[in-house]
C-alpha cells in the first residue's frame, strides 16, 4: 500500500529525546513490511510552521498523494477536526487513528476525535462498550506487541539481576527504593534516572541480558486542574473545536453521562503495598513492554494488566504481581531458579513471535477496514522488501 503516515516522528516531538516509540514500532513494521510512507511528521511541521499550516499542509498532501490508506496516531490539539474531517469525507481515502489511551482518556479525548476518522484502533476492551454508546461503529480492538523487525533475541550472557527502563513518574521512585531496600540489586534508565535515556539498540541489550526485567504498567496521565489533558504547546483541548461539527457535538452531549472518573493508571501510581490492596483493585493498561521483553527472549515480571491474561500464559510465559511485596517475592525467587526463569522467557518469547507481532497485528487491522489484498503473510517477515519513505515538507 501507499500509506500516509500521520504521526510524531520525535519522542513527545522533541527531537532531543530520540526518535519515538511509533516511530520505531509503526512507521518502522510498516515499512518493513514493504508498503511505501508518505511521513508526515506533524509535529514537526507544526513547531516549524504553526498549527493552522500543518493543518492545510495535511489536507493538500492527501489530496495530491490519494494514499490507500491515511494512519494517524493523534497526540493532543495539533489538529483542527474540520481538516481530518475533510480528509476522512472528500478525498476519498481510508482513514484510521490508532487511541493509545483510552483506558484513562476516553471521556475527555478519543470520543470527541473519533468521529473524524472512519476507523479506530483501540487497545481498552473497557472503551468497546463506550464507543457503541456513543453511536461510533468502526472501533477496531487490537493491542500493543512486538516489531521483530527490530526487537530480537541476542543470546548474550547475563550483565544484571532486575532492570527497569522508564520513566520514574508517579511513585515509581518509591517502588524502586523498596526494592533496594530490600536487598535487591536493580538498575533503572530513561529520563529523570540519575543513568538518563539509552539508546533503542541499548534498551534490546538490556532486555536480552537481564535476568528480571521489570514493568510498571501504571500509564502516564498528566491532567490539568479541571482533568483535561494539557496539549504540547500549554493549552488545553480546543472544545469550541467540535462544537462547530454537528456530528461530533451530538456524541459529545450523548456521552458526557460518563462523568469524569480517572483510573490510577491515569495517575500514575505504583503497585499497592499488600496491607493496603483496596476492596477494588484499579485495573492497569497493558503496555509495549509486555511484548516487547519477551520478543527479545527476556523474562518479564511484570505488574498485572487488564485482559493481560488474552495474551500470555501467566505464570508460565510472562510472570505478574499485585502489590509491591509480592513484586519483591517474585524478584527473589526467581533470581534464585535460574532453569525455571529461563523456560518461562523461552515461552515467553515462543508466544511472541508466534501470536503478537505488529505485522500481525496490522494485517488483522487492514483486512478489517478492507485492504486484505494488499497486507503482507504474516511469516516470514524478515524476507520482505523494504517500502520507500517520503518525508513530508
Amino acid at each position: 500500500m501507499r500509506i500516509l503516515y500521520v504521526a510524531m516522528k520525535y519522542d513527545y516531538g522533541r527531537p532531543n529525546q530520540g526518535l519515538s516509540f511509533e516511530h520505531y514500532n509503526f512507521y518502522d513494521c510498516l515499512r518493513r513490511m514493504g508498503h511505501d510512507i508518505v511521513y508526515f511528521d506533524f509535529m514537526t511541521l507544526m513547531q516549524e510552521h504553526g498549527r493552522s499550516w500543518m493543518n492545510s499542509r495535511l489536507v493538500e498532501v492527501a489530496q495530491q498523494e490519494k494514499p490507500d490508506l491515511m494512519f494517524t496516531v493523534l497526540f493532543t490539539d495539533e489538529f483542527d477536526a474540520s481538516a481530518l474531517r475533510h480528509v476522512t469525507e472528500n478525498v476519498g481515502i481510508v482513514t484510521l487513528n490508532w487511541f493509545c489511551d483510552d483506558h484513562w482518556r476516553f471521556e475527555q479525548y478519543s470520543r470527541l476525535w473519533a468521529p473524524c476518522f472512519r476507523w479506530v484502533v483501540t487497545t481498552a476492551e473497557s472503551a468497546l462498550p463506550k464507543y457503541a454508546q456513543i453511536g461510533y461503529p468502526n472501533v477496531i480492538k487490537s493491542q500493543w506487541a512486538c516489531n521483530t523487525f527490530l526487537y530480537r533475541r541476542m543470546n548474550l550472557p547475563m550483565e544484571y539481576d532486575v532492570t527497569f527502563i522508564g520513566q520514574p513518574y508517579g511513585a515509581r521512585r518509591t517502588v524502586i527504593e523498596q526494592l533496594r531496600q530490600a536487598g535487591v540489586n536493580v538498575r533503572t534508565w530513561g529520563q529523570g534516572w540519575d543513568s538518563g535515556k539509552v539508546s533503542q539498540d541499548q534498551m534490546i541489550r538490556i532486555f536480552s541480558t537481564s535476568r528480571i526485567n521489570l514493568n510498571l504498567t501504571a500509564a502516564y496521565g498528566s491532567s490539568s486542574a479541571d482533568g483535561l489533558p494539557v496539549s504540547s504547546s500549554g493549552r488545553r483541548p480546543l472544545r469550541r473545536l467540535f462544537e462547530q461539527i454537528p456530528f461530533v457535538n451530538a456524541l459529545s452531549k450523548r456521552a458526557t453521562a460518563y462523568g469524569q472518573e480517572r483510573s490510577r493508571s491515569q495517575c500514575g501510581q505504583p503497585p499497592i503495598p499488600a496491607a493496603a490492596e483496596p476492596a477494588e483493585p484499579c485495573t492497569e493498561q497493558i503496555k509495549g513492554r509486555n511484548f516487547e521483553v519477551p520478543g527479545t527472549g527476556g523474562f518479564l515480571l511484570t505488574q498485572q494488566a487488564a485482559d493481560l491474561e488474552h495474551y500470555y500464559d501467566l505464570g508460565r510465559e510472562v510472570v505478574c504481581f499485585h502489590s509491591t511485596q509480592e513484586m519483591i517475592e517474585q524478584v527473589r525467587h526467581y533470581l534464585t531458579h535460574d532453569d525455571e526463569r529461563t523456560a518461562i522467557a523461552e515461552a515467553g518469547y515462543q508466544r511472541t513471535v508466534r501470536d503478537h507481532t505488529y505485522q500481525q497485528r496490522f494485517n488483522k487491522i487492514f483486512a478489517r477496514i478492507g485492504l486484505a489484498a494488499r497486507a503482507t503473510p504474516a511469516h516470514g517477515a524478515r524476507s520482505a522488501v523494504a517500502g520507500q519513505t517520503q518525508e513530508v515538507r
